[in-house]
C-alpha cells in the first residue's frame, strides 16, 4: 500500500470493490474526477480504490524516474519488455485484491481496472488470477507478455467480463496495437465488451457513460 493511494467509500456499506489502477507518469488522483459521473445506484454499495504506482527509472524517457507500474524499453511494446517489473505490479495489485477480501469483499464483488500501463497490468493479473473476478477493465491499453498468456491463464477467469475501451485516434498506444489484443483474448474465447471511441489516449464522457452501465451490470 502506498500513503498516496486514494479510497473513495460509497454512501452505505461497501459490497463491491474496484481497484483502478493509473498510467505511466501520472497519479492516483487522476480519475477520481470520473466518480461523480458513474451512476448514483453504483456509488451506494461500491468502494473505488485508486493505488500510487512506485517511482522508476523510464528506460524510453531516458531514465527519468516518475510513477510507472513497470519500465517502458521502447516505442515498441511487445519488444523487449520489463517482464520484472510487469510481475511485480501483478504481486501488488494481488495484495490490493487481498486487502478487499480481508475487509469482507467477496472476491466475486471486485473489479480490477486501469488506463494506459495500468491497464495492462489490470489484463495481466486478471487472466492469471486463480480466484473469479466481477471483472476487468481495460482502458487505451494491450497485453504485457502476450506470448506468456495462453500457457499461465487461469480457469477461473475464462468466463470473466472484460471491458475493452480504446481511442481511435491514440498516438500512445495505437488502435492496431490494441486490436491485436482485442484479437488474442477472443481467439482464446475471452468475453470481451470491445468499444471504440472517437479520442486520443484519453477518456471521452460516451466512454465513462459505458463504462459506468458496464459496471453496474457486474456490480449490482
Amino acid at each position: 500500500m502506498n500513503p498516496r493511494d486514494i479510497i473513495i467509500e460509497p454512501a452505505e456499506k461497501a459490497t463491491a470493490s474496484v481497484i483502478w489502477l493509473h498510467g505511466l507518469g501520472a497519479s492516483s488522483q487522476d480519475f477520481e474526477p470520473v466518480i461523480p459521473y458513474l451512476p448514483k445506484s453504483l456509488l451506494k454499495h461500491a468502494r473505488f480504490i485508486f493505488p500510487q504506482a512506485p517511482n522508476r527509472e523510464i528506460t524510453i524517457n531516458m531514465g527519468m524516474v516518475m510513477p510507472a507500474w513497470y519500465d517502458i524499453i521502447a516505442m515498441d511494446l511487445t519488444f523487449n519488455q520489463d517482464e520484472e517489473g510487469v510481475r511485480d505490479s501483478e504481486r501488488l495489485l494481488q495484495t490490493y485484491i487481498a486487502e478487499q477480501i480481508k475487509q469482507g469483499i467477496a472476491v466475486e464483488r471486485i473489479v480490477i481496472a486501469g488506463f494506459s500501463q495500468g491497464g495492462a497490468i489490470a489484463l495481466h493479473t486478471g487472466l492469471r488470477y486463480p480466484q473469479k473476478l466481477a471483472g476487468i477493465m481495460a482502458l487505451s491499453t494491450y497485453i504485457p507478455l502476450a506470448h506468456t498468456l495462453e500457457e499461465e491463464r487461469q480457469a477461473s477467469n475464462n468466463t470473466t467480463s472484460i471491458f475493452y475501451g480504446h481511442g481511435q485516434f491514440d498516438g500512445v498506444i495505437t488502435i492496431k496495437q490494441a486490436e491485436s489484443s482485442y484479437n488474442q483474448l477472443k481467439n482464446l474465447n475471452y468475453k470481451v465488451e470491445w468499444h471504440t471511441y472517437n479520442m486520443e489516449h484519453s477518456l471521452c464522457m460516451e466512454e465513462i457513460t459505458d463504462i459506468g452501465q458496464w459496471l453496474l451490470q457486474r456490480l449490482p
